[in-house]
């Protein structure tokens, strides 16, 4: 990786890390250089302004997020069964930022979601456009499951976009109480909200 790379990946890193812990509104690029150890000239030579940074932050994170979703949701396990691996995955990636940093991480979106949810602009924009892709990759697979029958509802673009603030909530919850075991409920309701009726078209969590 070249100077100018790592200086951006640095500068991005950081950014990242501190959004996590403390939001978007409240850091300065000062601080975020400064964590980064680069001057603040290499940061507007990459970004120009905190929002377009903290847009390049989002879509990394998206990017590794949706590279996980679209493995579990798009893999050779029955539809039910992927949609539970993604929420086991979830519970999973939040106590391993627990175990990491002694607190429940929350999702970078949702957080987000909650500290921009009154300032309109490119972020929001962008926030509202990765939600919208969770909707349709869980309708996908809600989707499939009722043409096998395994499920009774007929909206299945609305019960994806439940499933989707279920999880949100429940992780919301889980950062909340600092208690990963939070989601645990999780599957249990979303198998009530599809309208699951033959316990064999269910897996065990």
């Amino acid at each position: 990786m070249g100077r100018t790379s790592d200086a951006k990946y640095k500068i991005l890193t950081a950014a990242q890390l501190l959004i996590e812990q403390r939001g978007y509104t409240a850091l300065s690029i000062a601080e975020i250089c400064r964590s980064a150890g680069t001057p603040k000239g290499s940061f507007y030579h990459f970004f120009g302004s905190k929002e377009t940074l903290a847009l390049a932050v989002i879509d990394e994170h998206w990017a590794a997020e949706q590279r996980e979703w679209n493995h579990i949701l798009s893999g050779d396990a029955e539809p039910l069964e992927r949609l539970r691996q993604l929420f086991k995955g979830t519970e999973s990636r939040e106590q391993e930022g627990q175990d990491d940093c002694g607190s429940v991480p929350g999702c970078m979106f949702g957080n987000l979601s909650l500290e921009m949810s009154n300032q309109a602009g490119a972020i929001q924009g962008r926030l509202q456009a990765i939600f919208e892709t969770q909707v349709d990759m869980v309708d996908a697979v809600i989707a499939e499951a009722r043409e096998r029958g395994e499920v009774t509802v007929v909206d299945t673009r609305a019960a994806a976009r439940s499933l989707v603030a279920q999880l949100e909530g429940q992780v919301l919850f889980a950062k909340l109480y600092n208690n990963p075991s939070q989601l645990n409920t999780l599957w249990p309701c979303c198998m009530a909200l599809l309208g699951i009726h033959d316990a064999q078209a269910t897996v065990s969590a």
